[in-house]
């Protein structure tokens, strides 16, 4: 039961004051829409499904708080008789939720992207530039059959009580739009790198259950919870380290609102078998953070596995968190699982990196 409360104190009572934040994942380049819109189409095949799980604060809640999102996207590669391959255009549908299952409450959203892919380099193709911009609409709800208030109790057995709390509507929607650039330079057998960057959430929609109106018993409900706009960086490195082991660095820094947060790490790729091309990723990470009282800290530490087989890919990660969630001084983590499929896989030209 105090976990429900604590809950729904941040989700109900809270939304008025808070500001809105996004879902967040480690494995950031295994949910590349979510990352950046640029990133619609930027493989080297013709298309690409991925899926993605997070799962946390399981000692906190009974049901742990689960965010997973899928996505399909698509390259239509431009083509001319003087050019082998040039430009290409990339499409996309992305669909992700947020959800905490013990008291029904619920975040989900679909969004569609395009981006357009310019060839800086047609003689060898290894060089784009590309922009890409995204639409969608989101859902919030939550079940208030699934929560309790202190006057519902019968003071015997139960919460079978009629409730006095006033409660706004349970659901609503609202749309959203953002965009994004990014290059890329990936040569074979030689260093490459990815840069980007991206607005989400342009048009900073109201994301609060508590909307300003009044109700018909004259009850006034103001609602003033934007979902701040929110500015993403993020760079790669492919080096090759002799003909079977590469260093993968990463990172990725965002902002939105009065909070900051990084992803700072890398992993090493194993060669396995360059006939089937079987991998196999290591990789370490850090997550710090600054938040609205300007305090800065360490976050999390991941720990990450990848295995590549051919045209799949398989990651898996664990944060552990570093800072105290709750006043029980419970050190909590969070486990993430992700699946990428490319389709009709051409050469060996990398245009996103894989984790």
């Amino acid at each position: 039961m105090k976990k429900t409360l604590t809950f729904i104190t941040c989700i109900i009572a809270f939304s008025t004051i808070l500001t809105a934040q996004d879902q967040h994942f480690t494995q950031f380049y295994a949910s590349p829409l979510t990352l950046n819109p640029a990133l619609a189409g930027a493989f080297d095949g013709k298309y690409r499904l991925a899926a993605i799980y997070r799962d946390q604060w399981r000692n906190v809640l009974d049901d742990p708080y689960v965010t997973m999102g899928g996505a399909i996207d698509m390259r239509f590669a431009r083509t001319s008789r003087r050019k082998r391959l040039s430009d290409a255009i990339g499409a996309g549908v992305q669909f992700f939720s947020d959800r905490v299952p013990s008291v029904d409450f619920a975040t989900n959203q679909i969004m569609v992207s395009g981006a357009y892919h310019k060839s800086l380099n047609t003689r060898k193709n290894d060089q784009f530039l590309s922009l890409g911009v995204q639409f969608g609409i989101a859902q919030r709800n939550i079940n208030y059959e699934r929560i309790n208030f202190g006057d519902q109790f019968n003071g015997n057995d139960g919460y079978t009580e009629p409730t006095g709390e006033i409660l706004p509507e349970n659901n609503f929607s609202y749309g959203d739009i953002a965009v994004g650039l990014n290059y890329s330079y990936a040569p074979k057998k030689a260093v490459g790198i990815f840069v980007g960057g991206a607005i989400h959430h342009i048009t900073e929609p109201q994301v609060s259950f508590f909307i300003d109106k009044n109700d018909d018993d004259g009850v006034e409900f103001n609602g003033n919870n934007k979902l701040h706009r929110k500015y993403t960086a993020h760079i790669a490195f492919q080096i090759p380290i002799g003909e079977r082991v590469q260093l993968l660095p990463r990172a990725l820094v965002y902002k939105q609102g009065p909070h900051t947060a990084a992803n700072i790490g890398s992993n090493i790729r194993f060669l396995i078998n360059d006939l089937g091309n079987t991998a196999l990723h290591l990789g370490g990470w850090a997550r710090p953070v600054s938040n609205q009282d300007n305090s800065f800290s360490v976050d999390a530490a991941v720990v990450m596995l990848g295995l590549e087989f051919n045209t799949f890919l398989l990651g898996l990660s664990y944060d552990a968190n570093l800072n105290y969630l709750n006043t029980s001084n419970k050190r909590q983590g969070a486990f993430e699982i992700s699946i990428a499929l490319l389709g009709q896989y051409e050469n060996e030209t990398v245009l996103c990196p894989s984790f």
